[in-house]
């Protein structure tokens, strides 16, 4: 008697989880499979800060050892979230110090904070897919870049 009623719990259980769609497809598998986040501009919406952003998103792409990207840009502090292709893992150290290398010599006015954690991957997409929200504030947007980056500080 008490395995049948298990049962129909577990069986209830899963059919209620699998009816929870609050979060939209993207950040769901972003840590699945590769996403491709365009970057985000949260503030300064000028053409030059566009382009600036996409660059930095090309030369990151360019590293062989990585297949995914996103990049978002603040008022004062640029977040490089990056996947790190699986066999590549025993490198992530080298791969780090060559990617933060490559980015201070070619925009050394910029201010990095650069992360191979699955964890600050999911949360710049979350954020990316925030932004295409209109109700959702610049002031908002810069509040929560900061707080991932001081996760991300925390974490190191």
């Amino acid at each position: 008697m008490k395995i049948k009623y298990f049962c129909m719990a577990l069986l209830l259980m899963t059919a209620l989880m699998g009816c929870n769609q609050n979060e939209s497809n993207e950040s769901e598998l972003a840590l699945i499979k590769k996403t491709n986040p365009s970057p985000l501009l949260i503030k300064n919406n000028s053409r030059n800060e566009f382009d600036l952003v996409k660059s930095i998103e090309k030369d990151i792409e360019s590293i062989k050892e990585l297949y995914d990207v996103a990049v978002v840009k603040g008022k004062d502090d640029t977040l490089v979230a990056y996947k790190v292709k699986h066999l590549q893992r025993f490198h992530m150290k080298k791969i780090e110090k060559k990617m933060k290398k490559m980015l201070e010599e070619k925009y050394p006015d910029e201010k990095f904070t650069v992360s191979s954690d699955y964890k600050i991957f999911l949360e710049a997409v979350k954020l990316n897919e925030k932004m295409k929200d209109p109700n959702y504030s610049e002031e908002k947007a810069s509040k929560r870049l900061k707080e991932i980056i001081k996760l991300k500080n925390e974490m190191a």
